[in-house]
């Protein structure tokens, strides 16, 4: 195996250590140059294992664990956010939702407390959620089932989206690094970038654990967000590409 090929396997390894790092930091632990490191970079790059950050990389992720898997974890952080995100919505009558597990938590959170909003959304669960207020009014899309994440996609699911307008759109994300917000699945991310043009106003709702990580599908860069509502403050490289594009940070404390 030549210098080369090693000195990538040990960038990826970093990556996976760290998720996040600048050339300066791994040109000092491989010790090499700087620019013998930007020409690694480009081609993990180019072979789809990382991508690039403002001065660094970060790890780039093909899968994370079904819907299903992901209700049970991080239950109280969810609850919290759900909570914050609701308040920050409040008064808003007309919603669009993407699938996902805090925004199943934000769904029920609504149904305990919003009266009469009409939320579209192509999530089964958050449909189910929903349903147990009967003020709230719920419209389905149409398109093909996807099993693992418990919702629609396809052509017809993006056409029906293209007749209506929403106040919010709330989506959760696979990953959140400084180029914007991510997903694992392909066909998720197709329909959250058709809600994020139909919607006034744009929230993200995701906890620290989804910092710094990028996924397969990149829906919206963080000038297409106006607020991220989260449990914990994220780091400064991604905090800055935020600042940058205005997008409004809202912590979720604990009771």
């Amino acid at each position: 195996m030549s210098k080369k090929s090693v000195r990538q396997r040990e960038i990826v390894s970093l990556l996976s250590d760290q998720p996040t790092l600048r050339v300066s930091e791994l040109a000092e632990a491989l010790r090499v140059t700087t620019e013998t490191i930007r020409r690694d970079l480009d081609e993990l790059t180019g072979r789809g294992l990382i991508s690039r950050t403002y001065g660094g990389a970060i790890l780039r992720k093909a899968a994370e664990p079904s819907v299903a898997q992901r209700h049970t974890l991080l239950i109280e952080e969810r609850t919290r956010i759900a909570k914050t995100a609701c308040r920050m919505c409040d008064g808003a009558r007309v919603f669009m939702m993407g699938s996902g597990a805090t925004t199943l938590h934000v769904a029920r959170r609504m149904a305990a407390g919003m009266q009469n909003v009409t939320v579209i959304t192509h999530s089964f669960a958050i449909a189910t959620a929903l349903a147990s207020n009967p003020t709230i009014t719920v419209l389905m899309t149409p398109g093909f089932y996807h099993a693992g994440e418990g919702a629609m996609f396809g052509a017809q699911t993006l056409r029906f989206l293209e007749q209506y307008n929403a106040q919010w759109v709330i989506l959760g994300a696979s990953g959140l690094a400084p180029e914007g917000a991510s997903d694992a699945l392909i066909e998720m991310a197709d329909v959250y970038s058709a809600m994020i043009e139909r919607a006034n106003r744009r929230m993200i709702v995701a906890d620290g654990s989804k910092f710094n990580q990028m996924f397969t599908a990149r829906y919206a860069s963080w000038s297409q967000v106006d607020l991220l509502v989260t449990n914990e403050t994220p780091n400064s490289v991604l905090f800055k590409a935020m600042q940058v594009a205005e997008v409004e940070l809202k912590i979720a404390e604990a009771d």
